[in-house]
């Protein structure tokens, strides 16, 4: 499966992120939570596939992904901030391995909350929120990816966790097993696990839920 996406719209999120709104084609379907391969659809980048999450819904018209930006790599993402309108990029195939199960906590670091993105707008859509939580660890306040969105929509369950700031608007420190105790201790019936960031995050947050006593069928992580 190759597809070729047309760039519609560039809109800067944060400092270092961008939100790609592209052309969908005919027949193509994936699941909130889910990613595509990408390549950019330029001479020396067709055969440099990276993983991106959707952001969109399934049911929208267009694709859209939200991107964070690495220029000191030189490599991929650098190339997309160079991008325009008109520009192509290459979709070459859908997976993930995140999807909804039911009320939960997402627990989310830095870009890895892209594919929560989709879920909790499906979720938005359907009225079907509950009590869900979002649980998500950044380095400082501005690379807060949709800050005032997850505020208005979950207000004192979206929880932010800064590891290089400190704020009296937020907690400091990392994502540890005190910090999910807590957020397991205020919101019991939440049965849920999901779980999307560096990988070190998510084997430390992972190995954390397992000491607590969350069982592992209960764990939903992305494995790419």
């Amino acid at each position: 499966m190759k597809h070729i996406l047309t760039i519609n719209n560039i809109d800067r999120v944060t400092h270092n992120v961008l939100r790609f709104k592209l052309s969908k084609p005919e027949g193509l379907s994936f699941v909130s939570g889910q990613a595509a391969d990408i390549a950019i659809n330029k001479p020396g980048f067709e055969d440099q596939v990276r993983a991106f999450t959707f952001t969109c819904l399934p049911e929208d018209d267009f694709l859209e992904f939200t991107i964070k930006i690495y220029p000191q790599h030189n490599g991929v993402t650098n190339k997309l901030s160079t991008l325009k309108e008109g520009d192509e990029l290459l979709l070459l195939g859908v997976f993930g391995d995140i999807s909804y199960h039911g009320e939960g906590v997402f627990i989310a670091g830095g870009a890895g909350v892209t594919p929560f993105i989709s879920i909790f707008k499906a979720l938005e859509k359907s009225g079907n929120l509950g009590e869900s939580v979002l649980l998500f660890g950044n380095k400082k306040a501005e690379d807060i990816i949709d800050r005032e969105y997850f505020s208005g929509l979950l207000k004192d369950r979206f929880i932010n966790v800064l590891s290089d700031e400190k704020s009296t608007d937020f907690k400091s420190g990392f994502i540890d097993q005190q910090v999910l105790q807590e957020v397991i201790d205020s919101a019991k019936d939440l049965k849920y696990f999901y779980l999307c960031g560096p990988d070190g995050m998510m084997k430390a947050v992972e190995e954390s839920l397992k000491a607590i006593g969350i069982e592992k069928e209960f764990i939903i992580r992305e494995n790419f």
